[in-house]
């Protein structure tokens, strides 16, 4: 994985969805910039979900994605690494870790051969996540812990713009926890890496973003951590709790 330089950013502009006559999100802005943690808080139903969805492509939006950097030149087509809340693995599942990352990043199917040298590059690759011990192990017999270093490490090759994670956390550990996020720290300060999560969990939220977006529809309030959970904003949806 490269190491990023200069100043990019990530630009979310005027995103629009619509279901019908319903208006699920209305007039989205969010810039991303490089070596930051952007953390999407909100009620159920507050439109989360629909914001991945809309930014990875997968449902129809108004508005546009563009990636912009240093000397503002505009990305003809924005690379994005996404880890999504739940991957449906059957326990026991023969498929090992070389096999699925092979798949995802070789035109060879890996049924037909091991190729020596990209089991190497992902070896390597793994290393920065410390999971090269990982490669040959199932994937059904992964931990929570292990398969988001996994993940991870799939949706960071190659290096993307930017790096969208969606409630990555969720059934894992305390200590998975902490490595996780030590992880995420390495992305943003090694690697200058753009990365979006979205988080039901407010104390986490507080602990490691670099700035908070509150969502309801549209955005109601963004800014660092404590300038988000301080609000009136915040306070009129979740009422006044201990962070």
């Amino acid at each position: 994985m490269e190491k990023a330089c200069g100043l990019h950013c990530t630009k979310i502009n005027h995103i629009g969805v619509k279901f019908g006559k319903d208006v699920i999100l209305k007039d989205i802005n969010i810039h991303v910039h490089c070596g930051e943690l952007t953390v999407i808080i909100g009620r159920n139903g507050a439109g989360k979900s629909t914001l991945l969805k809309a930014i990875l492509g997968e449902i129809e939006h108004t508005g546009n994605i563009t990636f912009v950097d240093q000397k503002d030149n505009i990305a003809e087509k924005i690379k994005i690494g996404y880890v999504p809340q739940k991957l449906n693995i059957e326990k026991h599942m023969p498929t090992t870790v070389y096999d699925m990352f092979a798949s995802c990043i070789s035109k060879v199917p890996v049924f037909l051969k091991k190729d020596k040298k990209i089991y190497e590059e992902i070896k390597e690759h793994l290393k920065i996540f410390g999971a090269d011990m990982l490669i040959d192990k199932s994937m059904g017999d992964l931990s929570g812990g292990e398969l988001q270093r996994v993940l991870i490490a799939i949706a960071t090759k190659p290096t993307p713009n930017l790096l969208i994670l969606d409630e990555p956390v969720s059934g894992i550990d305390k200590n998975g926890t902490k490595d996780f996020y030590k992880i995420i720290n390495k992305l943003k300060t090694e690697y200058d890496m753009s990365i979006i999560l979205v988080s039901h969990d407010l104390e986490l939220a507080n602990k490691y973003a670099d700035k908070v977006i509150l969502l309801d529809r549209t955005v109601i309030k963004e800014g660092t951590p404590k300038e988000v959970f301080n609000s009136l904003e915040f306070k009129n949806r979740f009422g006044t709790i201990e962070i």
